[in-house]
């Protein structure tokens, strides 16, 4: 996958960060031998179910944690607009 330049000089696209890897806990979750079963039972719910319904509270947890971690920082109301109007895409009027 071939990313864009941004105006900034950086690179738009895919970003590889180490708590990316944290999105794999909700992955592994739903391999069948880890809930494939009858007991135990919670609140007269079989394992099957209220394991799926866990899964669903880790899944979340874990991509908001990714997702706060791996944020980049706001940019703030002062960072001048580096674009200029001789930059911009005027088409095949070029």
């Amino acid at each position: 996958m071939a990313s864009t330049q941004v105006p900034d000089g950086g690179r738009a696209g895919l970003r590889w960060n180490a708590w990316n890897l944290l999105l794999l806990v909700p992955l592994l979750w739903l391999l069948t031998p880890l809930f494939n079963q009858q007991g135990p039972e919670l609140f007269g719910m079989p394992f099957f179910y209220w394991f799926q319904f866990a899964g669903i509270a880790v899944g979340v947890a874990a991509t908001t944690v990714v997702y706060l971690k791996t944020r980049r920082a706001p940019a703030g109301p002062d960072t001048p607009d580096r674009l200029d109007v001789d930059d911009l895409d005027e088409g095949a009027a070029r």
